[in-house]
């Protein structure tokens, strides 16, 4: 077996991408070890690891008696996932559309969608919160109506990204598998559930993991629309405890690490079908 030469632009390659790691994980792990820590000892020595008498769990212990940390995780989770189904099945829907089917307008309708993913969301906050005020979902006590306003711009601000990922995947699948699935009979509904979704699973995961990322971390929409205390989610929460404990920085980084957790958690053990669908819609589209 012939053996890779490591040659040293490789090594340069390998020592500037740790060198990038060790600039993204430690600040990660600087705030939580600084989270079991008090006050005095972060200001003292931020630097130094929580053992022997510097360990406390009091910062974790206060977050949970002043903040509704479980509501806050629940309604997250609400919003994120069902932002993430719905993506899954709107711009699927509509990359098979867009890939298999002409149609008058087929060009601009492409190119809106390329133009959708131009537009940041803060040029669209206002006539989306006077159109969701106008539904009656803005300021409302009803807990779901408001989650939902939130889910609502969000599958939105995801549906461009996630047409242009499923496009590239859906063009490059044999249209023979099509052509035979239509023969036994299967209508084009059948057809993309039975055999677009099942070939193209890790472009439809990775989609799904980042649609359900960016909902999970987005702040801007959810300060406009979340007003109530028990509606807020996880990030709006920990917004809230930032203004009131500016100073406290044991029990602010013990709220970021109750934030950033879960995220890393999901991202580890979904990484391999991030990379994999990743690089097969680089490949194949």
């Amino acid at each position: 077996m012939k053996q890779k030469k490591f040659s040293g632009s490789t090594a340069l390659i390998y020592v500037i991408l740790s060198f990038w790691a060790l600039t993204t994980i430690y600040p990660i792990i600087w705030i939580i070890q600084n989270s079991f820590k008090a006050k005095d000892q972060i200001l003292a020595n931020s630097f130094s690891l929580p053992l022997g008498d510097v360990f406390t769990l009091s910062n974790y212990k206060t977050a949970f008696e002043r903040l509704n940390i479980f509501s806050a995780y629940r309604n997250s989770i609400v919003i994120s996932t069902t932002v993430s189904v719905v993506v899954i099945l709107l711009a699927g829907f509509a990359a098979f559309a867009l890939i298999r089917y002409s149609f008058k307008g087929k060009g601009a309708l492409q190119a809106l969608v390329v133009a959708g993913m131009m537009f940041p969301v803060f040029s669209t906050i206002i006539p989306v919160f006077r159109m969701l005020n106008g539904w009656g979902m803005v300021n409302t006590e009803n807990l779901w109506l408001s989650l939902l306003s939130v889910a609502l711009p969000q599958i939105a601000g995801n549906l461009s990204f996630a047409i242009v990922v499923l496009s590239g995947y859906i063009k490059s699948l044999p249209i023979e598998l099509e052509e035979a699935a239509y023969m036994e009979g299967c209508n084009a509904v059948q057809i993309f559930f039975k055999v677009i979704m099942p070939l193209t699973k890790p472009s439809f995961a990775t989609v799904a993991i980042f649609s359900f990322l960016w909902s999970y971390n987005d702040l801007f929409t959810q300060m406009f629309l979340l007003r109530l205390p028990e509606q807020r989610a996880i990030t709006r929460l920990l917004n809230e405890l930032t203004s009131q404990e500016g100073t406290n920085y044991g029990l602010m980084a013990a709220a970021v690490a109750l934030v950033v957790i879960p995220v890393i958690i999901v991202y580890i053990i979904l990484q391999k079908h991030i990379i994999k669908g990743m690089t097969a819609g680089a490949v194949k589209g």
